[in-house]
């Protein structure tokens, strides 16, 4: 996946904004005001994704390519290398997995204009 799919996809997710919070390298997906993906957008070498705490270990035990989150909560974030043999299919619902945990986070009303 190149950054151009990454941002895309994340994108294409209702209610999703780009933002940069953390200065203009730090390319940040947030619904609701919240964080669900991050990475620095010259390198886009990896990409942080939130996940959920026992998901999050299975993963970082199955493919070498997911280690706990790079200066993240490590129990609730993995940083998944993006130029690894992680399938494009499969990076993508990691980051719908991580759009739908923010979003299950958020007030109920937030999560009903979402769903519209």
């Amino acid at each position: 996946m190149d950054i151009e799919q990454y941002r895309e996809y994340c994108l294409s997710l209702p209610g999703v904004t780009e933002e940069f919070p953390f200065g203009e390298n730090t390319l940040v997906y947030k619904v609701g005001g919240k964080m669900f993906a991050l990475t620095d957008l010259e390198e886009f070498t990896s990409v942080n994704l939130k996940c959920d705490p026992d998901e999050a270990v299975e993963l970082r035990e199955r493919y070498d390519a997911v280690t706990p989150g790079w200066h993240m909560n490590k129990k609730h974030w993995n940083t998944v290398e993006t130029q690894s043999n992680i399938p494009n299919k499969l990076l993508k619902e990691w980051i719908k997995n991580s759009y739908d945990l923010v979003v299950a986070s958020l007030p109920k009303k937030v999560r009903e204009k979402l769903a519209e």
